[in-house]
């Protein structure tokens, strides 16, 4: 599914930098990302999304080059392949809980917005708990809840690709092992790929496999 090889990054003016000889990521695999603050781990994130570019190097998703694609290509990239749940959720706080749930759909034009969509939405909106809450502005929820609003957008298109930075970092531990739940079953269910960056190390238990970015580092310095 994804395949990084010989990938290279690094911010200018300072000594930050991300080298990854290789990684690859199968469909139907749950993946946690840790490594200490400033490690590059939502960096890294952004890159498999298309948002930043890689130095050198090559990204692949299936036989597409996210890292060859210029900005109008990897945004179509990112709204029709990727799920992404931000630290900052980035939702629309004018717009009720159900327009940002949907609004990914909407961005991508030409996508019905129909009573078969509305009922995901509603679905993924109660198995998260906030059901009762979905004509309601996100501006007059809780953190908690606008995390949870974004992860039900994040998994509504049923994506191939889901990068989660911090996804259960405002949840409460009831709603944080509920909310890794789904987007886990929801990963599994759509033989999707998931990776998700996550200082919590008392969930890493829950994924297939854990990858440190400090064993990268490690590996290149030797």
């Amino acid at each position: 599914m994804l395949r990084i090889r010989k990938l290279r990054f690094a911010y200018s003016q300072t000594q930050f930098q991300i080298n990854i000889a290789k990684l690859d990521i199968a469909g139907g695999e749950t993946l946690a990302l840790i490594g200490p603050s400033g490690s590059g781990k939502t960096t890294l994130l952004n890159l498999l999304a298309g948002i930043l570019k890689p130095d050198s190097g090559t990204i692949f998703m299936g036989e597409q080059c996210i890292s060859a694609m210029h900005s109008a290509q990897a945004r179509r990239y990112r709204l029709q392949q990727v799920g992404m749940v931000f630290q900052g959720f980035e939702l629309l706080p004018y717009l009720s809980v159900l327009d940002n749930i949907l609004l990914t759909a909407r961005l991508l034009g030409g996508f019905a917005i129909n009573e078969e969509l509305r009922h995901r939405a509603d679905k993924l909106a109660m198995s998260l708990g906030i059901a009762d809450k979905l004509r309601r502005p996100v501006n007059e929820l809780s953190q908690g809840e606008r995390q949870r609003v974004a992860i039900c957008r994040a998994l509504l298109l049923q994506p191939p690709i889901i990068l989660a930075d911090e996804p259960t970092g405002n949840l409460d531990p009831r709603n944080k092992h509920l909310a890794l739940e789904k987007i886990i079953d929801e990963t599994k269910a759509n033989n999707s790929a998931l990776l998700t960056v996550t200082h919590d190390h008392s969930l890493l238990g829950q994924f297939d496999r854990v990858v440190d970015l400090d064993d990268f580092i490690c590996a290149e310095e030797s």
